[in-house]
């Protein structure tokens, strides 16, 4: 029997995921969606085919047949949400993956999946590489960095930058310098790509970040740094927004159809 997901959250990164699922490229069946939006619910449903069942609240996405619950909603989402899926004995994909910095419901997640042998999975998102970095952290790492380069528009509204005035956003400028735990508090909907970093390597505390505007640039540029007893590496990567949220990388949602994809394969290749 081929998979049955449930999906949380119909915005930009839901739809693709979503389409994904409905036109075959992911071997399982979108059971049912779910969104505080009910406008972008009904956007989303009526666009696919077959159609899946619109939930009218989050309970029925645990009275669903699903087996997985995508995450692709927010981290305040994750946080109200995540436990009572695991609790109801359904594994859960996570793409707000910052929210897994906080340390009690990282915890509570984890102890909850292990007692109702379920799984919690995070994406690579923006960024590749996590296979290296996981490997190299058996060892002893000393430096892991990441530096953020976003258009403006893909960084205005952040929490970090609520209530200041006078950025000449018409120059490359550095908007935050700091640890991962702050950085996805400051830029929760900008940098979950420094989540997962922190998660496959060293923690949240000793992973470092830099996040810069640049208006000359029409990526979105992630450049991560790690130093070990393995020796070196350094991986780039520029990425196109997704054409629906300047905020995000089309990777991050291509990142979590790859996932799905293994999930549901007899074949799997990578650490």
């Amino acid at each position: 029997m081929a998979m049955r997901i449930a999906l949380i959250g119909c915005g930009a990164i839901g739809r693709v995921i979503a389409e994904a699922i409905s036109s075959g490229v992911v071997d399982a069946s979108l059971e049912c969606i779910y969104d505080l939006n009910t406008e972008s619910t009904q956007r989303l449903a009526s666009s696919l085919e077959p159609r899946p069942r619109i939930c009218q609240t989050f309970e029925d996405i645990l009275g669903s047949k699903a087996d997985l619950v995508v995450e692709a909603a927010s981290q305040a989402a994750v946080k109200a949400y995540a436990e009572k899926v695991l609790g109801a004995g359904k594994s859960l994909m996570i793409m707000s993956v910052g929210a897994l910095l906080e340390d009690e419901l990282f915890r509570n997640l984890r102890a909850t999946a292990k007692k109702k042998k379920v799984k919690v999975y995070v994406p690579s998102g923006a960024v590749g590489g996590l296979d290296a970095l996981k490997s190299a952290s058996i060892g002893k790492v000393y430096e892991v960095k990441l530096i953020t380069t976003k258009h403006p528009r893909s960084l205005k509204g952040a929490p970090a930058l609520e209530g200041l005035e006078g950025l000449d956003w018409d120059k490359k400028m550095v908007l935050y310098e700091g640890n991962a735990r702050e950085a996805v508090k400051k830029f929760p909907a900008n940098v979950n790509v420094s989540a997962a970093i922190a998660l496959a390597g060293v923690g949240a505390d000793k992973t470092t970040v830099k996040i810069v505007s640049d208006p000359g640039i029409k990526e979105n540029i992630h450049e991560v740094y790690v130093r070990g007893d393995f020796g070196a590496c350094t991986f780039r990567f520029k990425n196109l927004p997704s054409p629906d949220n300047p905020r995000t990388s089309l990777l991050a949602a291509l990142s979590a159809i790859a996932t799905l994809k293994r999930l549901s394969s007899s074949v799997e290749v990578g650490t």
